[in-house]
């Protein structure tokens, strides 16, 4: 695995990095200063179907929300690869995981483990980082997840 790129590595997975999301709002979809990059916050995006929506566990259950995050890394690292020139030029630094949970729910890193899980099957050890992963009482449009990434931008 360490002699393949993470452009090799997203196609072994059978993924591509989908377009850049348009802001829905007044903001960009990353921010690079100097050789950190920031994305801003994503839901999870879907090609086809509806989009995920709902409070883990009461309505969508956490192997589905981590199927979320997990959608949602694809689209941080699409923003991420766009702003630094490419996949191979970013290392994550720390992730900031938002879950739209029930009040009892305790299970808010297995959730995030989707995007951090991703995040090191396609970087490596480059996707290894610091994470906050915490609940929320709602989020945009039902969304179950929102994330947002830093990462810093290799020479």
């Amino acid at each position: 695995m360490s002699d393949q790129t993470p452009e090799q590595r997203l196609a072994a997975l059978g993924l591509t990095l989908p377009p850049v999301p348009k802001p829905a709002g007044t903001y960009v979809p990353y921010r690079v200063e100097g050789n950190i990059l920031w994305t801003s916050g994503q839901g999870p995006r879907v090609t086809s179907g509806p989009r995920p929506r709902g409070k883990v566990p009461s309505e969508l259950s956490v192997e589905d929300a981590y199927a979320s995050a997990r959608l949602v890394g694809l689209g941080l690292l699409a923003a991420a690869a766009e702003g630094a020139g490419g996949l191979s030029k970013l290392k994550a630094i720390k992730v900031l995981g938002m879950v739209n949970a029930d009040p009892d729910f305790e299970e808010h890193p297995s959730v995030i483990n989707g995007c951090s899980d991703l995040f090191v099957a396609v970087l490596g050890e480059n996707g290894k980082h610091a994470r906050s992963a915490v609940g929320f009482a709602s989020l945009p449009s039902r969304i179950p997840v929102e994330i947002e990434a830093i990462f810093r931008i290799l020479d």
